[in-house]
């Protein structure tokens, strides 16, 4: 039976579970990530901290299903933990510890082995077979080429404040990049700014295209500003909102007035199409600004991974800085679902910055 994938449930519901619910989830969950074995209730029922008969341990463990935290592999199994439940795991439950003098020692012993002349290559390979062997998971190093010429982009919504972004350069180079989204941006949006830097952004640079629309902002607002001085002027419109703080706006006056003056609606339909264009250009610079940077350590789980576009397998990743604290690309671990979260993520982030350092 697959291993259902994660779904939305409300938060609420996971606030709600008391300390016993808790304790019995966190043991399945304890039991799958160092055995990948289900875990029936009467195991249960003799592992927890308070005593429990194993009927009372199978009503908590429905419970624990019908919210999809947890799931049967097979009729009269144990339960295994879900995609939902791995992730309300990690998000809630984990216990993150810290790296070793040892651990970090080794780290640093390692990725430095070689010498300071190495090439930034031979750092990320170096890092990457480290991750791998500490992990027994796979080493990943997506590498940033800042003056890579873009053919395509595309956004991939990963979360509602988080997303991907896809750049394939003119020499064939593909770049995925974890981003922070605009509050609110809708899918549409992404998709609509997608296509419109496609139609653009053909030949240029990340930072390129970034200057080149906010080059056109300053073009559109300075026309902006003149086409609603004399509009104002005409007593056709109230202008609010900038000079204040507050959001800009435009108060028709007089409507009636508009039908009969060619002149005077062909204004207001271009401080329309102006403010529209302006609206555009600020989401598209903040897009291409996120594009080139991002922060912390990711965790993907199954289904979310879209990084990869694999089930079952989980990601870690971390960005690492260039010597100006720019964020030059990611480095991490794949794995299965059981990964050891508590010890791996920080052990991506202590690697992260030892690369950081060693090509800053």
């Amino acid at each position: 039976m697959p291993r259902p994938p994660v779904t939305e449930i409300p938060k609420t519901s996971l606030a709600q579970l008391d300390e016993r619910s808790r304790e019995i989830f966190k043991r399945i969950v304890d039991t799958y990530l160092d055995t990948g074995e289900p875990v029936g209730s009467r195991n249960i029922s003799r592992i927890l901290s308070k005593t429990l008969s194993p009927a009372s341990v199978r009503n908590v463990m429905a419970d624990l299903e019908h919210l999809g935290l947890i799931f049967a592999p097979h009729t009269s199994a144990g339960r295994l933990p879900t995609e939902l439940g791995l992730r309300f795991f990690v998000d809630a439950l984990l216990e993150i510890g810290d790296l070793s003098q040892d651990e970090r020692t080794r780290i640093e012993a390692e990725v430095r082995a070689g010498g300071e002349q190495r090439s930034t290559e031979q750092v990320l390979t170096e890092a990457s077979q480290l991750l791998s062997g500490l992990s027994r998971g796979a080493g990943v190093v997506l590498a940033h080429k800042s003056d890579v010429r873009l053919k395509h982009i595309e956004f991939v919504r990963l979360e509602p404040a988080r997303g991907l972004v896809v750049l394939v350069g003119e020499d064939g180079s593909v770049e995925n990049r974890l981003v922070d989204l605009p509050t609110g941006l809708p899918m549409s949006a992404l998709v609509e700014a997608a296509n419109y830097l496609n139609a653009n952004i053909r030949g240029r640079t990340l930072n390129e295209a970034r200057a080149e629309f906010e080059r056109l902002q300053r073009e559109r607002q300075a026309e902006l500003d003149a086409l609603t001085q004399r509009v104002v002027e005409t007593g056709l419109v109230s202008w609010a909102g900038a000079a204040e703080g507050r959001p800009q706006q435009l108060i028709v006056r007089g409507r009636a007035n508009l039908l009969e003056d060619l002149k005077a609606a062909e204004d207001l339909e271009r401080l329309r199409l102006l403010f529209d264009d302006l609206e555009r250009d600020r989401d598209l610079i903040q897009l291409l600004g996120n594009a080139e940077s991002g922060d912390g350590v990711r965790i993907f789980i199954g289904s979310e991974n879209k990084l990869f576009s694999l089930s079952g397998s989980s990601l870690v990743v971390s960005p690492y800085r260039d010597q100006e604290n720019r964020i030059v690309g990611v480095l991490g671990v794949i794995g299965p679902t059981r990964l050891n979260y508590g010890r791996i993520i920080p052990m991506v982030d202590y690697t992260a910055k030892v690369v950081s350092k060693l090509i800053g």
